[in-house]
């Protein structure tokens, strides 16, 4: 069960942000609110199959990923479809959802469509969390421990 456990491991580091002031506060600055859900999913997933657990949310959602090659914790902020945005062409059918990550990151964001969805959706990358700041405040409540 592999994908299971780095779905976990996933949410684990989601929630230390989530618990933590600071991280509330940087995922606050790019579009989280409190309640807001959270698909957590793996690099290689396919993006029809991540964006059908985001459809079933009917709303906003962040889309949380580990890097796979740098451990880091990745978000998307992905809005609802919309008829107000232009609507573009389906997301070819094998592409997965680091590469909306990758081109969200290259462009700050990105209007995509999967193929059932009948209208666009924007995804705003969301710059990563310094977490060397949970770090620090953990290393000032607990001084006797060691990093």
């Amino acid at each position: 069960m592999p994908g299971r456990l780095v779905r976990s491991q996933t949410a684990l580091r989601v929630a230390e942000l989530l618990g933590s002031r600071e991280g509330r506060r940087h995922l606050g600055n790019y579009g989280w609110t409190q309640g807001m859900p959270v698909v957590m999913t793996q690099p290689l997933e396919p993006l029809d199959d991540v964006m059908g657990l985001v459809s079933v949310h009917r709303r906003p959602v962040l889309v949380a990923m580990v890097e796979t090659q740098t451990d880091e914790l990745k978000f998307l902020h992905i809005s609802e479809p919309s008829p107000v945005l232009e609507v573009v062409r389906p997301s070819a059918p094998r592409t997965k959802i680091k590469d909306l990550f990758d081109e969200a990151e290259q462009n700050g964001m990105t209007s995509f469509r999967v193929k059932y969805w009948q209208y666009s959706a924007v995804a705003h990358a969301v710059p990563a969390f310094n977490t060397e700041l949970l770090a620090g405040k953990y290393a000032a409540q607990h001084p006797g421990s060691s990093s």
